[in-house]
């Protein structure tokens, strides 16, 4: 007891702040994902992107899904890091409730990742203030969409309220047109779950390595051999992160010179683990094909100048204030920031995967760490006295206010609800009645009730196959054809069917648009085995029908 008694009053503003990190991750994943009486409520800005989380987990924990397969493209390998999902799948499957599921892992993951880089800032600087105001700068962006808020919003003395009211991101580039980004605020790590966990023991395996330089100790060998593992199962919980780290690892093995045959020990057992999962999941790169893309979302107006504007208006005052922490920092905190330098010209340098904003991981991974010396150059100004205390919460005031606003978006946001199984019919009836293996000819893209089922479907929103790397316009033809059968086309359909090992298809009064459906056709030529009379969703079975 006195030893717990010591460490808290040693440890104590650690121990504080750990705390309220728990239950600010606490609130942010079930504010923006919950569960209740057999109802899914999800966030509204979070609706797009859990249209393939959930037929991920549910792929796990209600169907089968090894080797780990995409669920939105039937019969193709999985192009995804799904080492997290497959973790909530696993959850689920073992009775846990699916909010819980989903949300435990991903605020622990957020809590690590506050909590990481509290003390990467503690070990860097030796002051708790710069250890906060790190965290406060990663929770609260300051890039300047203050200024498109402004625009929509005249100052007044109504703006606190339109602050607190306000239900959208001021800014929300490339997507909405507008010079800042979508990838600065708290949006980011609420829809893809995985990111934080990622970021948070990449981080951690930073700390460890660092420990023993602070204390300019030897690196031991089972210290080595942990991180070099860590690392190198990273790829399955995310490929870009562990591509990140890689390049932070040499960049250190090339500037701590004491600890070069350590850190080339863990790189080397990295690489070795490592490399062989990122061609698993992403045949010929880290995310895909590697292109060379200056200029990341304004390749097509690339200057010089362009590129300064781009990232002034991005980064807010940071732009200024992390050379200047860089130029004062202790010797070991330069070479970490010159050691994540790289992640930002990579990251406006090449492209990776099909979309180019999916960059947006370098910079929120050398943001969080640029972020450290921002936080160190506004405590330097502070110590300057009276005027120096005046001009350093001037600039807190400016380096979090965007970020402020783009918080109450997700405070404000609204639920968009799914029924679910036991409770949805059509679920339940999948679930209980098909194979969890199976493959479904979907009539709908987002959240069809085979997906939520855990099977896989034959095509998914586009957009998500076209992110991995693959071309769906071949599949959704091939789905328009077989669902606009003329009379007569049976055989025809059966083996399009067949080729593509479909084991059900189904359909539905009000299919997406585009999609027409030949309804006398499949009630006449194929067998029914389902149908809700109140939706009129019906399902087919392709093996009984195509023998």
């Amino acid at each position: 007891m006195k030893k717990i008694v010591k460490f808290l009053k040693k440890f104590w503003p650690g121990t504080l702040f750990s705390l309220f990190a728990l239950c600010f991750s606490c609130w942010l994943m079930w504010q923006t994902f919950a569960y209740h009486q057999g109802t899914i409520y999800i966030a509204a800005k979070a609706w797009s992107d859990f249209s393939a989380t959930l037929p991920l987990i549910r792929s796990f924990s209600w169907g089968q899904n090894f080797p780990p397969g995409d669920p939105l493209l039937a019969g193709i390998a999985s192009s995804y890091h799904f080492l997290f999902y497959l973790l909530v799948g696993g959850l689920e499957y073992l009775g846990l409730r699916l909010d819980f599921a989903l949300n435990l892992p991903s605020l622990l993951g957020f809590t690590l990742l506050m909590i990481t880089i509290f003390w990467l800032a503690k070990l860097l600087f030796k002051n708790y203030f710069v250890a906060l105001l790190g965290v406060i700068l990663f929770l609260f962006n300051g890039s300047f969409s203050f200024w498109e808020f402004f625009k929509q919003h005249p100052l007044s003395w109504r703006t606190p309220l339109e602050i607190f009211q306000n239900k959208f991101f001021p800014s929300f580039g490339p997507y909405d047109g507008k010079i800042v980004s979508a990838f600065w605020n708290l949006n980011i790590y609420t829809n893809q779950r995985h990111l934080a966990l990622a970021y948070g023991l990449l981080i951690f395996f930073l700390i460890s390595l660092l420990l023993p330089v602070i204390k300019k100790q030897k690196i031991s060998h089972i210290r080595i051999i942990l991180i070099g593992l860590g690392v190198g199962f990273f790829p399955f919980l995310h490929s870009v992160g562990y591509f990140m780290m890689m390049v932070v690892l040499g960049m250190l093995f090339l500037l701590l010179q004491g600890y070069r045959k350590s850190f080339l020990f863990v790189l080397f057992m990295a690489l070795a683990i490592g490399a062989p999962q990122l061609f698993l999941i992403r045949p010929g790169g880290v995310e895909g094909n590697l292109n060379f893309h200056p200029g990341y979302l304004i390749a097509n107006q690339l200057t010089l100048v362009n590129f300064f504007h781009y990232w002034f208006w991005n980064l807010g005052l940071a732009f200024v204030l992390i050379p200047l922490g860089v130029s004062k920092a202790p010797s070991l905190a330069k070479k970490i920031f010159w050691a994540f330098l790289p992640l930002f010209f990579i990251g406006n340098l090449f492209q990776f995967s099909q979309e180019i904003a999916a960059n947006h991981k370098f910079f929120n991974f050398f943001i969080i760490v640029g972020n450290l010396f921002v936080a160190y150059a506004v405590f330097l100004i502070w110590q300057k006295g009276i005027l120096g205390k005046f001009l350093a919460t001037f600039l807190i005031f400016f380096l979090t206010f965007s970020g402020i606003i783009d918080f109450f978006p997700i405070k404000n946001d609204s639920w968009m609800k799914i029924t679910d199984a036991p409770k949805n019919p059509d679920i339940e009836w999948i679930k209980k009645n098909t194979p969890p293996s199976a493959f479904f000819l979907n009539s709908s893209y987002l959240y069809h009730p085979a997906s939520l089922a855990g099977r896989k479907i034959f095509l998914g929103w586009p957009y998500f196959p076209w992110a991995g790397g693959y071309d769906p316009k071949q599949r959704d033809n091939l789905r328009k054809f077989i669902y606009q059968a003329p009379e007569g086309y049976q055989g025809e359909i059966c083996q399009e069917l067949k080729n593509n090992h479909l084991d059900f298809l189904t359909t539905e009064k009000n299919p997406e648009e585009g999609l027409l459906i030949n309804h006398r056709f499949f009630e006449k030529n194929f067998v029914k085995i389902y149908h809700n009379q109140q939706t009129d969703f019906r399902i087919y079975d392709v093996q009984q029908t195509c023998l």
